[in-house]
């Protein structure tokens, strides 16, 4: 797949895995529901594809949906903002950060949000007990440039303008509503290769209610995937999905460690994809997804 246009820096991003992710999508989808969408990146890759052009982007981080909305709907209005931004941080960059932070925190204004994300650590999204963003700027790094942002804005927005209804529900709520010609994808953030609990939400969200939405999605036929538990080397991170279930569980190889790598492991980070019941029926599409794959890709008995 070639480079896709990516405004916001996000940790957990899906961006990187989106090519070996839609392979097991089908080749046409009526609507991709994204509950947990995070920075729809599987949204924007597949409408690259040409796979979908309706669109539902959900996430419970009621300012970071409001900023994919502007970059979607006012690409030219929040890429102003950010250069705006952006600019008078020369003279004092950290302390320029901490201003923001504290303005963003009083006002939860998603302008002020972009630059947070483009200057905080790793991208990482963290919330005190106060429900206060509260991570730390990276020294090393000023932030995307002003006319990098608006390239990638301007491709975001040709992408998924007018295709996209947003909202910031609970993932709950947004299962509930889904047709019988969607997609849904999911990427809880509390799971997965960043471990246990993850500050990026508000509220914690609990796995056997998790599990009993999924067999609903079952029963009514519902077709989905879900990003969840992953593993380094030797360490397992999450909990894996019940079999009863009957998903397909799919292992994707994202790559070496770099914090391994620098304390002198040799160590492999593994994704799980989950396929529902209703997908991959024949085990030879299996092999060639596998074969097209650039990344290694296992079917977990």
């Amino acid at each position: 797949m070639t480079s896709l246009p990516h405004p916001i820096q996000y940790q957990g991003s899906k961006r990187n895995l989106a090519s070996s992710i839609l392979r097991f999508l089908p080749n046409r989808i009526g609507r991709l529901v994204e509950p947990f969408a995070g920075t729809a990146a599987i949204s924007i890759a597949a409408s690259s594809k040409c796979i979908c052009q309706e669109f539902w982007i959900n996430d419970l981080n009621k300012p970071l949906i409001e900023l994919l909305t502007l970059i979607v709907e006012k690409p030219n209005e929040i890429a102003d903002a950010y250069r705006d931004i952006w600019n008078k941080q020369h003279y004092d960059s950290i302390g320029h950060y901490f201003l923001v932070r504290e303005e963003f925190n009083r006002t939860s204004e998603p302008k002020l949000f972009l630059y947070l994300l483009t200057r905080c650590v790793k991208g990482a999204v963290r919330y005190n007990s106060d429900r206060l963003f509260n991570q730390s700027p990276d020294k090393r790094r000023k932030g995307t440039h002003p006319d990098k942002m608006r390239n990638n804005i301007e491709g975001v927005c040709q992408l998924l303008k007018g295709k996209c209804k947003f909202t910031f529900l609970d993932y709950r709520d947004v299962l509930d509503k889904v047709q019988d010609n969607d997609f849904v994808y999911m990427d809880p953030p509390y799971q997965g290769v960043c471990g246990q609990k993850d500050s990026r939400y508000f509220s914690s969200i609990q796995f056997s209610d998790f599990v009993l939405a999924i067999e609903e999605l079952n029963r009514r036929k519902i077709a989905f995937a879900i990003s969840y538990d992953g593993k380094r080397g030797n360490k397992i991170f999450g909990n894996e999905l019940p079999k009863e279930l009957g998903l397909n569980k799919i292992e994707i190889e994202v790559g070496r460690s770099s914090q391994a790598t620098l304390l002198g492991r040799e160590e492999v980070t593994v994704e799980s994809l989950y396929l529902s019941p209703n997908l991959l029926r024949e085990p030879l599409n299996i092999g060639s997804y596998i074969s097209r794959s650039s990344k290694q890709l296992t079917f977990v008995e």
